[in-house]
């Protein structure tokens, strides 16, 4: 089991992440983000361990689901609620918003609208590592929804045959858009991993210290040079597919579930046990109600895009021809 201060970490950075989204939830609702939102409160455990295997130098590749990739892996709240509220002092001047949010400095390659778009980025980032001879590790987050995607399994068979520094991590939360995992893809990961002659691990997505702890056993070969790497998290989705499904296709029975399953609610009961109290988990809480609201406020008094900037690399000057 984690120490007591490690943990405590860990926990604070879950917490971030799911108060972040729970804020980002009512500005959605009162107007203030443009475009989708796609929320990920319950699977915070999976970008919080995964990213806590990982150094500053290595990068992530995220999802449609990606607010908690980028926050996990380091991304500062002012420049991140900025971004999703369209402001010019987003970390992506505006132009990103929720979808593409993303972070260069920090190695979040960013987040993707296309089902396993992030899979492509993450393999050639994993090259540029290896080719450069960096001692850093490329990490491709993706839902269960993207198994049946040409995507992973041409990434799959490249990463293998070029034994990429890359790690897969599938982030398998049993539903696909609006439907059950099964009824998309056939086989098992396991089984596509195996095929590809790739090291495979499951680890509990609820369980922060379990999905750490089997991030370090994949990422740490693949440093070594060893190749790529895959880890399955089993996860809840709490919400719909995009902030506002009513997810009609879920019993309420299977929603039920999923949000019995907590994975803040489990850091706390362990902390608990390792003699933190209630008092230093409340602290935290309202140092992260703190910073978020003065993000909030920051974003909201910030300067929206103007027009030159917002199509700035979009449009190729015309220049005629000799």
């Amino acid at each position: 089991m984690t120490q007591a201060p490690l943990l405590l970490e860990l926990y604070r950075r879950m917490a971030t992440i799911r108060r972040a989204e729970e804020r980002l939830s009512k500005l959605f609702a009162d107007g203030e983000v443009p475009g989708f939102l796609h929320l990920s409160i319950g699977q915070e455990a999976v970008p919080v361990g995964v990213c806590a295997a990982l150094e500053r130098g290595d990068t992530v590749a995220s999802t449609h689901r990606g607010h908690g990739h980028a926050l996990a892996k380091g991304m500062a709240l002012e420049g991140f609620f900025a971004e999703i509220m369209g402001r010019a002092s987003g970390v992506c001047a505006g132009r990103g918003g929720s979808i593409h949010v993303a972070d260069m400095s920090i190695g979040m390659l960013g987040a993707n609208g296309i089902v396993g778009g992030g899979l492509p980025l993450a393999t050639g980032s994993a090259l540029a590592h290896q080719v450069k001879g960096r001692p850093n590790v490329a990490v491709a987050f993706f839902g269960d929804g993207a198994m049946a995607e040409g995507a992973l399994h041409e990434c799959l068979n490249l990463a293998r045959l070029w034994q990429l520094p890359l790690v897969f991590v599938c982030e398998n939360n049993g539903w696909g858009e609006f439907s059950p995992h099964e009824r998309q893809f056939a086989a098992k990961l396991a089984a596509l991993g195996a095929a590809f002659a790739i090291p495979y691990e499951e680890a509990d997505g609820t369980d922060v210290e379990a999905v750490a702890a089997a991030a370090r056993r994949r990422v740490e070969p693949a440093r070594r040079g060893e190749g790529p790497q895959i880890l399955e998290c089993r996860t809840p989705r709490w919400r719909g597919h995009y902030e506002g499904d009513p997810q009609k296709y879920r019993e309420p029975s299977n929603l039920d579930a999923a949000r019995g399953q907590d994975a803040l609610a489990l850091a706390a009961a362990r902390l608990a046990a390792q003699g933190v109290d209630a008092e230093a988990l409340g602290a935290i809480e309202r140092a992260i109600t703190e910073r978020i609201e003065a993000a909030v406020a920051a974003a909201r008094a910030a300067a929206e895009p103007d027009f030159a900037a917002a199509v700035a690399g979009v449009y190729a000057e015309a220049r005629a021809h000799a």
